[in-house]
């Protein structure tokens, strides 16, 4: 049987076909709604189950989840729950944990330790979860790329990209890339910290999302997972049951 997950975020559209509890090989597009055209949708794979995890934009949805359903025989789309596969979240209201977030812990729990996951994205996402699977809670913030966006609206003359990272920099770009990707670096730094005295033993960082890579250089003790929420959505997938009909 053909299944086929789908990782639809703010920025990306990423999809991969399910192999065992794992994405396989990996496809992303860069989107805005009006770049998903009706010939980029209907290049999209066919086969039996279309499992899918969206935090873009209604319309975007709507629009992406009409031509799975023309496309697959079932759609079934990934919610937050408070325990899935030995991951407890912490939230008293799951569904208002992002189910990105949700995903990103369940793939990160696989491994049975403690863990930082980080998502640079649109925003940026911490989460803390213990060896035990319980999430421990998080944080949100403004990305560098959204904060860079956000000082350019509101100041022109500051452009919304370019530059490279300095510890004290000498030139207006690589002064704004160093306070953004540094506010981001000291964030993470401060919860790696904070997660350490918590649960009194080191935790792994995991970074995921389009603007890990940047911040690499600044974390050498991170890994970067970038499939880490389709891995996520495999694993929701084999701990659903089995749909009638």
């Amino acid at each position: 049987m053909s299944q086929w997950l789908f990782d639809l975020g703010n920025s990306r559209f990423k999809f991969a076909p399910l192999q065992g509890n794992r994405a396989g090989d990996v496809q992303a597009w860069a989107h805005g709604a009006e770049d998903m055209t009706t010939a980029a949708l209907q290049a999209l794979p066919t086969g039996e189950v279309a499992w899918v995890a969206s935090v873009a934009a209604p319309a975007l949805t709507a629009a992406v989840m009409e031509v799975l359903q023309s496309r697959f025989a079932q759609v079934r789309v990934a919610r937050t729950s408070a325990e899935c596969a030995g991951v407890r979240i912490a939230y008293a209201r799951p569904e208002r944990f992002g189910v990105d977030r949700f995903l990103g812990l369940l793939a990160a729990a696989e491994a049975g330790a403690p863990v930082v996951v980080a998502g640079v994205g649109t925003a940026l996402t911490i989460d803390l979860l213990d060896a035990d699977g319980l999430h421990r809670g998080g944080r949100i913030a403004a990305s560098p790329t959204t904060m860079r966006l956000a000082l350019h609206a509101r100041a022109v003359q500051l452009p919304e990209s370019g530059g490279d990272y300095a510890e004290f920099a000498n030139d207006t770009a690589d002064a704004l890339a160093s306070g953004c990707d540094g506010a981001a670096v000291a964030l993470i730094e401060r919860s790696l910290a904070q997660a350490r005295a918590v649960l009194d033993e080191v935790p792994q960082l995991i970074l995921h999302g389009g603007g890990g890579p940047a911040l690499l250089p600044l974390l050498p003790q991170a890994r970067f997972r970038p499939s880490l929420v389709l891995d996520g959505l495999a694993r929701w997938a084999v701990h659903q049951p089995v749909a009638q009909g």
